[in-house]
């Protein structure tokens, strides 16, 4: 499906082999980036229930800066298969290591906290287990069929990982019937062996692609960070790609290091340059576009899922031939 692609940025595109711009050390945070620390009753309830049943969430073991804001308002993204992650990705805040046993009862104890917390909308995502021989497709399915038991009006939404490609496992996650299927681009595919090792950029554009293939008239979504290196030029060709691939909901959010030991942040972007891409991203046809610098995957996803859901745009993508002039 083509969009629009042709962009003129003030720098020219950095070569494969050359070395990412980093911001200097010590370089204070913009203050746009600054939230209050969490605290009231719902986060501390929430946290208590989450220990009592025995979850995750990745709002607490990505240290997502939204965590208070998303649980006072009782909404989490519950994170499944365990908190350690077969994979190593330089960006991500999540422990990595030899996971624990499969648990099969976990999707149970998942709805569980959905029907007390009463959510309407449900994000579930996964570390990586590529230790496990579907990469964990039959614990998602079995959290959607549970929580659309307990709560049939709930919409779930899964954040899966790119099972290494498997179609099988997949479809086992689709069969179940999720309302919004995510998996996140992450990044330009020149910086995946530097920030995403164990993904291929070309292997997650596939699996969204097929997940529509495989539902029609489901939902697909898409994140990308921005700032852990690349040109804004490779922004847009990474927001045409998922076009391509039919994604309808796109979340674009600023990199925050988590430690020391992570990927440097290469530079900051403005609210401004945010406001621009998501202008950008609803000419290309995008049903929603989600962009600031303290978006993650899962903020608002609750109205993200509402706005793509009753969304009336152009039945195609606008012309290829059409030039997106970048004159800041």
């Amino acid at each position: 499906m083509a969009a629009p692609l042709v962009q003129l940025s003030r720098t020219p595109p950095t070569p494969s082999d050359a070395p990412v711009r980093i911001s200097p050390p010590g370089a204070r945070k913009p203050g746009w980036l600054k939230v209050r620390a969490p605290g009231g009753p719902n986060y501390a309830r929430i946290k208590g229930m989450m220990r009592e049943l025995g979850l995750h969430t990745v709002c607490e073991e990505a240290r997502c800066p939204n965590i208070g804001e998303c649980w006072e308002h009782k909404a989490a993204t519950f994170m499944i298969l365990g908190d350690v992650c077969t994979r190593n990705c330089t960006y991500c805040a999540v422990s990595h290591g030899t996971p624990k046993a499969f648990d099969p009862l976990e999707p149970v104890r998942l709805a569980e906290a959905v029907e007390r917390m009463g959510l309407e909308h449900v994000v579930i995502t996964s570390v990586d287990r590529d230790d496990l021989p579907n990469g964990g497709a039959e614990a998602f399915a079995g959290c959607i069929r549970e929580i659309r038991a307990r709560l049939p009006d709930t919409s779930v939404e899964v954040l899966i990982p790119d099972f290494k490609g498997s179609e099988r496992a997949l479809a086992i996650v689709m069969d179940a019937q999720p309302h919004i299927l995510n998996h996140n681009l992450e990044t330009a595919e020149r910086l995946y062996r530097l920030a995403r090792p164990g993904g291929r950029y070309d292997r997650a554009l596939r699996l969204l692609a097929n997940a529509r293939r495989l539902s029609p008239d489901g939902l697909t979504k898409s994140g990308i960070i921005l700032g852990m290196g690349e040109e804004w030029d490779e922004i847009l060709v990474c927001m045409r790609d998922l076009r391509r691939s039919d994604v309808n909901i796109i979340t674009l959010g600023q990199y925050l290091r988590p430690s020391d030991g992570h990927l440097p942040v290469a530079r900051y972007y403005t609210p401004d340059e945010f406001a621009e891409l998501h202008e950008i991203g609803m000419r290309m046809g995008f049903s929603h576009v989600q962009a600031s610098p303290l978006t993650r995957s899962s903020y608002h996803a609750w109205e993200q899922a509402r706005s793509a859901s009753s969304f009336e745009g152009p039945g195609a993508a606008p012309d290829s031939s059409s030039t997106e002039l970048r004159t800041t």
